[in-house]
């Protein structure tokens, strides 16, 4: 079995600290190690002080294996990582000259005259392992000490995901053979996440290898396993019983396995049973019929799309103006309706106020509405076609629905 290696990233910058750079940085380098097996239990964002830098590598390291730093590797004198980390590892800095030609043949190549400050990059802690930076001009490096390591990592996001990838992802896999690191989606739609953790339970969601993640999105749910195995065949058969466990517990809500798309699923399922659908929008832009027509031979399932300028233009055309008391109702109608004129397996309505937006005070301001030849589901909420959340909730919300109420209805005969 691999072994438990633990990691600390370090975002090194002031501007972080005052909110004029998002620090995506951190999050590419969190999803490497998770990728790795390598956990990752403390972020740290620092400014540019040498002492806090090096007093934040040094609290890293104790409780560490691994602690990458990120950022502060230029030649302004702001650039603190160098030293910082010199400091914190007990070292000075060796000069080399390599490095120099390096970046001052990159200045060549720009056609930029390199100036006298640039000379700081090619310092490096004592012992430190030089990692070329052939993307940039901002050397970066990895210092051993004792059981640990430091790799500290430009802050140029081009640059450090290169060097991830090509430089560190292979030191780190060889330094603590880390094996097989294995991971497998599955795609969940039409239940919400608190109900999802509920019914797969805390003794799956707890258990050590492998791992399960839950991370909801726009009216879906990814379930993530992650095993860690000596093999790949060991971590394929890890994925493969907790997936086992998950199906028999929620496997009515999963549509989908690692990049597969809802509607592509929704339209594979109405192709092979040779189904069709029905688009009707109002008051909102024909997001779904968009949303399915990037599929190839999509059309082919669409009996008939509509789309209206506004809710009332869409109940004077079903002639339901004064005969129902609420919009979810008119909708639901309006749903009958168009199944008993176009004869398709299953209906969609997306009916939205064009003028309200995601914080107006409006109780039912989009209704979204899914009925099939044996069901009907009706959905509202109070923002409007002015918020995203209406197209982007709304065509998850009811792309879902229609998927689980036709394989429902298919499954049971």
């Amino acid at each position: 079995m691999t072994r438990n290696i633990n990691a600390e990233v370090i975002s090194i910058g002031t501007e972080i600290l005052l909110g004029e750079l998002t620090d995506t940085n951190s999050v590419y380098i969190a999803r490497v190690l998770r990728d790795l097996g390598i956990n990752l239990y403390f972020m740290t964002s620092v400014g540019d002080n040498q002492k806090r830098i090096a007093d934040a590598i040094r609290l890293a390291l104790s409780r560490a294996q691994v602690v990458i730093t990120c950022g502060g590797l230029g030649p302004t004198v702001d650039d603190m990582t160098r030293q910082a980390v010199a400091n914190a590892t007990d070292r000075g800095l060796t000069f080399h000259q390599t490095l120099l030609d390096q970046i001052a043949q990159r200045f060549a190549e720009f056609k930029v005259k390199m100036t006298e400050n640039n000379r700081r990059q090619a310092y490096l802690p004592d012992d430190a392992i030089v990692v070329e930076n052939p993307v940039g001009t901002a050397p970066a490096f990895i210092v051993e000490h004792g059981d640990g390591v430091v790799i500290s990592l430009p802050g140029v996001p081009r640059e450090m995901k290169f060097l991830m990838q090509e430089k560190i992802v292979p030191y780190l896999r060889q330094k603590y053979q880390l094996g097989i690191i294995k991971a497998r989606t599955l795609k969940s739609a039409g239940i919400g996440e608190s109900a999802l953790d509920e019914l797969i339970g805390d003794d799956l969601l707890q258990n050590a290898n492998p791992t399960i993640g839950l991370a909801a999105h726009m009216g879906q749910i990814d379930i993530r396993i992650t095993a860690k195995a000596s093999t790949e065949a060991e971590a394929d058969q890890l994925i493969a019983e907790m997936e086992t466990k998950i199906r028999a517990r929620v496997g009515s809500y999963i549509f989908g396995v690692d990049d597969q798309q809802l509607e592509v699923v929704l339209i594979n399922l109405l192709q092979t049973h040779h189904a069709k659908i029905t688009l009707i929008h109002a008051g909102i832009d024909n997001v779904l019929e968009q949303a399915l027509l990037q599929i190839e031979a999509a059309s082919d399932s669409i009996a008939q799309s509509r789309t209206f300028a506004t809710p009332v233009d869409l109940l004077k055309a079903y002639q339901l103006d004064d005969k129902t008391s609420s919009l979810s109702e008119a909708v639901e109608q309006v749903a009958k309706l168009a199944q008993q004129e176009t004869k398709s397996d299953v209906t969609i309505v997306m009916v939205a106020h064009p003028d309200v937006d995601e914080g107006d005070d409006k109780t039912v301001a989009t209704v979204l509405c899914v009925a099939t030849k044996q069901q009907i589901r009706t959905r509202v909420y109070g923002f409007g076609a002015k918020s995203d959340f209406a197209r982007a909730w709304g065509r998850s919300w009811l792309f879902s629905n229609a998927w689980r109420m036709l394989k429902e209805e298919y499954d049971a005969n």
